[in-house]
């Protein structure tokens, strides 16, 4: 819509020229709605993690763990996780104002994460065609064999996701919409599986805790909500 010779371009005249003009995100300037995160992204991928701990741990209960159907379900559900938490990196940038330190953190996690799906689904093939350890060994050879593969995939790669994050929540610490104890209970999380992975679902339940304060509307809302009182 063009405006009418020698007039002035109204507010409703650019609209709809131009479209709806989305609200800023990242923050709670003026009116508009304050960016939050899905109940979803926030639980999926630190009880995923939770359920493919737990499978693995019932699974070694026997001395034998893969390959097998516990290996498979363990990895598949671990798979799953892996993709959500890739979700849950996603929502908190979009909680960020935006900067340098909170693309790369983000992007960071990310590859990391991506990283992490490459080695999963190798393991899940190798598990399928191998009918014990020294069999899934050999298949999986041919790719680790590759120059870079296993510090990509298996040694630095996967690691670094973890580290991202707890990056990205210092940041939403430090802009009050979380908790420093989110920061501390998600670090400790993070440690757990480094001493040895039967502790994962202890890390998640960590998780899942720290992150739980991003399914409540942020405190500027709150305030925002609040009727004011009537002055006299």
């Amino acid at each position: 819509m063009l405006p009418p010779p020698g007039g002035e371009v109204s507010g409703t005249d650019l609209q709809g020229a131009l479209g709806e003009i989305p609200e800023p995100t990242g923050g709670c300037a003026g009116n508009a709605r304050p960016v939050r995160i899905s109940r979803l992204a926030l639980t999926a991928g630190p009880l995923c993690f939770l359920g493919y701990g737990v499978i693995r741990f019932v699974g070694r209960m026997d001395g034998h763990y893969g390959p097998g159907m516990d290996w498979f379900t363990a990895h598949v559900v671990g798979l799953l996780g892996f993709v959500m938490f890739g979700a849950l990196v996603l929502g908190i940038r979009r909680l960020l104002p935006a900067g340098p330190w909170r693309e790369v953190a983000s992007v960071t996690a990310l590859v990391s994460l991506a990283t992490l799906l490459v080695q999963f689904t190798a393991d899940i093939v190798a598990g399928l065609v191998a009918t014990d350890r020294a069999e899934m060994s050999a298949a999986l050879q041919p790719f680790q064999s590759f120059p870079g593969v296993r510090a990509t995939f298996y040694l630095v790669g996967p690691q670094l996701w973890v580290v991202a994050l707890l990056a990205l929540t210092v940041m939403l610490a430090r802009a009050g919409r979380l908790r420093w104890w989110s920061v501390a209970l998600f670090a400790l999380g993070s440690a757990l599986p480094l001493i040895t992975l039967d502790l994962a679902p202890l890390a998640a339940l960590c998780y899942l805790v720290a992150f739980a304060p991003l399914a409540s509307p942020p405190t500027v809302e709150r305030e925002r909500e609040r009727p004011s009182p009537r002055h006299a």
